[in-house]
């Protein structure tokens, strides 16, 4: 039997962008997500999805995208 995944905050991505990534980053670990993940735009990244992971897209110092996984 597979292991249960932990659930994912009830939080939306959407709500991070246009943040400072710094303290969008805060927010999301204090709303639950044990891993964060910023990246410059364009970045080549693996296409698995991980249950409790927020990814951020980070242009200028701010969000500009945010997605599960």
């Amino acid at each position: 039997m597979a292991p249960t995944p932990s659930a994912e905050p009830e939080d939306s991505p959407d709500a991070y962008v246009g943040l400072e990534a710094g303290r969008a980053e805060r927010l999301a670990r204090e709303r639950g997500w044990p891993t964060v993940r910023s990246l410059p735009p364009g970045a080549i990244i693996t296409m698995e999805y991980r249950v409790g992971r927020l990814n951020f897209e980070v242009k200028g110092g701010r969000v500009a995208k945010a997605w599960k996984g």
